[in-house]
């Protein structure tokens, strides 16, 4: 069982999460109402993931992912949201937050953010990737795509247009293992986990 500590102030939330998760193998260990009591819980029950409310009594989610971080404390947590907040979501990503699930799809969403949590990937709301790029795009940063390499913009254009990795390869003169590596790399750098991120991230950077 993977073990779950959940802060969250609104007892409706709390009831519906438990009930998402009773038939699964992640087990609930604590549930908080209090931002301030999160840290010394974690520190005492030791859960394998923690899910935080974005807005807390005491701590908000973010304070709280910040303090882990700065402890050291890499531990997943993912945060929940019931509305984008611009700072927030750049501030949680920054911190390095595994999973970002809005409140209005947790009920659909929740245990997939969880499994990929687990299993040690990123998982975010779409519309959440979707608005920290465009904050990206309109603050006037660098396009995330500047960071690569002339050949890993070129493995990623080919991508993009939904070709194979064995078509990859035939195209730029490399194996296909080789390809398999740039886009590990290429993932790394721009904080996605999948194809279909990869190819989000492209067409809306143009």
């Amino acid at each position: 069982m993977t073990k779950l500590l959940i802060a969250d102030d609104h007892p409706f939330i709390v009831a519906g999460l438990q009930s998402i998760l009773r038939e699964t193998d992640f087990e609930i260990i604590a549930t908080l109402s209090r931002g301030d009591t999160v840290l010394d819980e974690i520190s005492r029950l030791r859960p394998d993931i923690v899910v935080l409310d974005m807005q807390m009594p005491g701590r908000t989610g973010l304070e709280v992912l910040r303090v882990l971080r700065n402890r050291g404390d890499m531990r997943p947590v993912v945060l929940l949201t019931a509305s984008l907040n611009d700072s927030a979501i750049l501030d949680a990503l920054a911190l390095g937050v595994q999973g970002i699930v809005l409140k209005e799809g947790a009920h659909a969403l929740l245990i997939d953010c969880l499994e990929a949590v687990r299993a040690g990937r990123k998982w975010i709301d779409q519309s959440v990737l979707q608005r920290e790029l465009e904050l990206s795009d309109n603050g006037g940063r660098r396009s995330p795509l500047a960071r690569l390499t002339e050949r890993e913009k070129a493995i990623v254009g080919l991508v993009a247009q939904g070709r194979r990795n064995r078509e990859v390869a035939s195209e730029l003169g490399m194996s296909e293992g080789t390809v398999k590596v740039y886009l590990h790399r290429v993932y790394a750098k721009l904080g996605v986990d999948t194809r279909t991120e990869l190819a989000i991230l492209v067409r809306d950077q143009g």
